[in-house]
């Protein structure tokens, strides 16, 4: 799962550069292109903010956040819960407090802050497909971040027709392009849909070569997206689907989940142990190692705060409180 990098954050960030007589993020490593000039700016961040811990054990367990964001506008952490539905603000002290408490959030999942429309968008599914005997659900909650009133609750799933009773759903991650359009992943169905500013859905892609089904992705100002699928990285052109490629990595990265855009870096959290950091010189046709950050913990996405990355630790197995920790690159 996933955050995806808006360009409100970058041209955001550009502008605090100059006014402080530049600094090293002024265009992305890979040589691509940023954001243009006119692009919709992001509040700025409360200047007074503390900065956070690199560690913030959560005060209870149980709630397993399998995704992250961070909402830059208000400087503040918010989790899913795959156990309770409920999302969650994770305070720089460890507390839980509810967010959004919404009875027809089964399974929150991915979760991305859209800070140019003020947006919280939630990835909501239920776990119990993974035990059998269920169908599952791939939804898309909306909500207003700061009201927490619900605005949406796309029903993706039933855009299938043409499954049988055997067909199953796990809405997993969800990214927002610039535009407000917003691109969530259904592990099981191996599916990707595609959801207007307005919320008129379709299913924008179905990979149909037997490989793992789609987790965390990001969207490319260029137009597409970027796509974990177990051990392989996908490219997706959101405006012709049919050509979607395997990217070529430099090496292996074994047990994909979240992906972040990091300082013009594209960050892949892997449940083996390390966040592995790409670049790309030709659109993502191939990738460069950037750097790896590991961690002991099983982590399963990341929150990027200014140039860090933090990871959060779910403990899917045992009742020991979840954790967000800040990684070091090397």
């Amino acid at each position: 799962m996933q955050v995806t990098w808006h360009a409100g954050r970058y041209v955001a960030l550009a502008l605090a550069c100059a006014l402080l007589g530049g600094c090293a993020a002024g265009s992305e490593p890979d040589g691509e292109a940023m954001a243009p000039a006119d692009a919709p700016v992001a509040a700025a961040s409360p200047p007074d903010s503390a900065a956070p811990p690199a560690l913030i054990v959560a005060e209870r367990g149980g709630f397993i956040p399998e995704g992250v964001d961070y909402d830059m506008t208000n400087r503040r952490f918010l989790t899913g819960s795959l156990s309770e539905g409920t999302v969650f603000e994770i305070q720089l002290d460890g507390q839980v407090v509810p967010f959004v408490t919404d009875p027809e959030l089964v399974s929150s999942v991915g979760i991305e802050v859209d800070e140019l429309r003020d947006r919280l968008l939630v990835a909501n599914s239920d776990r119990a497909v993974f035990q059998g005997g269920v169908r599952g659900q791939a939804k898309l909650g909306v909500y207003d971040v700061n009201t927490r009133e619900r605005l949406a609750m796309v029903d993706l799933g039933a855009l299938v027709t043409d499954g049988g009773d055997d067909t199953t759903h796990f809405a997993n991650d969800v990214a927002v392009a610039d535009d407000g359009t917003a691109y969530v992943t259904d592990t099981r169905l191996n599916a990707i849909y595609r959801v207007g500013i307005d919320y008129e859905a379709s299913i924008l892609h179905r990979f149909d070569d037997g490989g793992a089904g789609p987790n965390g992705l990001v969207h490319h100002l260029s137009g597409f997206l970027l796509v974990g699928r177990g051990d392989t990285l996908w490219k997706v052109p959101v405006d012709d689907p049919a050509g979607a490629t395997e990217v070529m990595l430099p090496e292996t990265v074994t047990g994909q989940d979240g992906l972040v855009w990091s300082v013009g870096r594209l960050a892949i959290v892997s449940n083996s142990g390390r966040v592995v950091a790409l670049t790309s010189t030709d659109e993502w046709a191939t990738a460069d190692l950037a750097g790896v950050a590991p961690y002991d913990t099983q982590a399963t996405t990341g929150a990027v705060v200014d140039d860090d990355v933090y990871v959060v630790h779910p403990h899917f197995g045992d009742q020991d409180p979840p954790s967000l920790e800040r990684v070091v690159f090397q």
